[in-house]
């Protein structure tokens, strides 16, 4: 079974778990704390939860944080499925001082000028590193086993080169997006898996219990000598059989 199992009563509480749990990653980080985030729910999550828990966590000596981006739809900040814009409107503006430094993927240049932009920003963050160490990247999960914008049965799946990668037949709209790949997400330091709602329970069992020779994308994420973490609701995990660990912080 890959990964450690949590499953909390509600996305509430899942939420507020999962801000505890960056905050104590950015206490222990001991220097510059990195941070990939993922759209989608996560957003809404984060924004409800992370400023207060990020405000103690200041108040406590975590050093600067560098937020990233694990993936990107190539729209403008101001598009609705523009996860920058999402993150920019509801929960950067409310994080405590120093504020983070962001690095969010240039819009208005083509799928592959983008990701190799996006690439070489990355690396000048990492100082150099051929691929980025992440301490903390938050991902989720869709309906298909697709994170990031790494999809079943896609090309994408087979890159081991590029640490940013450039899609411009996503079968999810918008087409064209950048993404991290899985030699990025596979060096992290700690990567968090969050699923909330029973669409994403089926799925889940075919990754958490599946033996499938053919991987959905998510079942190939499994950090090299990092941590494998699940946050999932209780609707999401209704159908797992494994082991895992029930959390309620009310």
């Amino acid at each position: 079974m890959p990964g450690r199992i949590s499953v909390f009563p509600s996305p509430q509480e899942l939420g507020s778990a999962l801000a505890q749990l960056v905050v104590q990653r950015a206490a222990g980080s001991g220097g510059r704390f990195s941070l990939g985030l993922s759209g989608g729910s996560l957003v809404g999550l984060l924004a409800r939860e992370l400023p207060s828990a990020a405000s103690t966590g200041a108040a406590n000596g975590s050093g600067p944080w560098l937020l990233a981006f694990c993936d990107e739809r190539l729209v403008p900040p101001e598009h609705p499925e523009s996860t920058f814009g999402a993150y920019r409107a509801q929960l950067l503006p409310r994080l405590p001082a120093p504020a983070p430094t962001v690095l969010a993927v240039a819009h208005g240049l083509s799928p592959n000028a983008a990701a190799a932009d996006y690439a070489e920003r990355l690396r000048e963050a990492f100082h150099g590193d051929a691929v980025p160490v992440f301490d903390l990247l938050l991902l989720g999960l869709g309906p298909d086993g697709h994170t990031c914008s790494l999809f079943p049965n896609h090309p994408l799946l087979q890159e081991k080169e590029k640490i940013v990668a450039a899609i411009t037949d996503s079968p999810k709209p918008p087409p064209e997006r950048v993404t991290l790949t899985l030699p990025v997400l596979n060096a992290a330091r700690a990567v968090v898996f969050v699923a909330t709602g029973e669409g994403k329970a089926a799925v889940l069992k075919r990754i958490l219990e599946g033996n499938e020779e053919n991987l959905l994308p998510a079942a190939r994420v499994r950090p090299h000598t990092g941590q494998l973490l699940w946050f999932l609701d209780e609707a999401a995990a209704k159908e797992l059989t494994v082991p895992f660990e029930k959390h309620s912080i009310l």
